[in-house]
């Protein structure tokens, strides 16, 4: 339904990897432009997407994203009736016949379909950004969300550096090609937050993880 917030997300089949190194990587962050068009798949001549942009007719905003070893996160605003089903199954065909080409495997590269979960009442509004942006952490700090961080800087540094995720464009200033994915005023206007404020409150969850984080990790 258009203008429903949901975070989107799937692991790799037996939580196997998804990504086998980082031009997967890149591969799959194209294919968030790639395929975020209501008349199909974008082309250009260009090595990369972002070279030469070919003009989008936005089937979803994206707001944040993130990518771990075996798994993604995505939160998405819908924009066109059935938008982010339809972009979904863009992502997940594409990248899968990709990978299956590239490493000359078949079948199944993502576990179950792509689950879907709305964002609709005030606690996921408080927790799912926070999620998706502290998902990475788990690589650098193991057990990070049962015991906190003390060295909050240093938690933050990693997050602003590490880029596979769209944290990097929110807060590290740098522009760079990925940084046309996102919305981030959007994103502020409908979580109702600044840059300021939201990396204040990530801060005292790092320090503090809520039982959310626990639960869910």
């Amino acid at each position: 339904m258009i203008s429903e917030i949901k975070h989107v997300f799937n692991r790799g089949v037996n939580k196997n990897l998804i990504f086998f190194n980082d031009s997967d990587k890149k591969r799959f962050i194209e294919s968030l432009y790639k395929f975020n068009n209501k008349k199909g798949a974008l082309r250009n001549t260009s090595k990369s997407i972002f070279q030469n942009k070919p003009k989008q007719e936005k089937l979803v905003e994206i707001l944040k994203w993130s990518l771990m070893p075996n798994h993604f996160h995505l939160l998405l605003l819908e924009i066109e009736e059935g938008g982010i089903t339809e972009f979904i199954k863009r992502l997940a065909n594409g990248y899968t016949k990709y990978i299956n080409i590239k490493y000359k495997k078949s079948g199944y590269l993502f576990q179950n379909t792509t689950k879907m979960v709305l964002v609709e009442n005030d606690s996921q509004y408080l927790y799912i950004p926070f999620y998706v942006d502290l998902n990475p952490l788990d690589l650098a700090f193991p057990n990070w969300n049962n015991n906190g961080i003390k060295n909050k800087e240093k938690a933050l540094q990693y997050l602003r550096n590490n880029k596979w995720s769209s944290y990097y464009d929110y807060q590290n200033g740098v522009p760079r090609d990925y940084s046309c994915l996102i919305d981030k005023d959007k994103f502020y206007e409908l979580f109702n937050t600044d840059k300021d404020q939201y990396e204040k409150e990530l801060k005292d969850l790092i320090e503090n993880p809520i039982k959310k984080f626990k639960d869910e990790s």
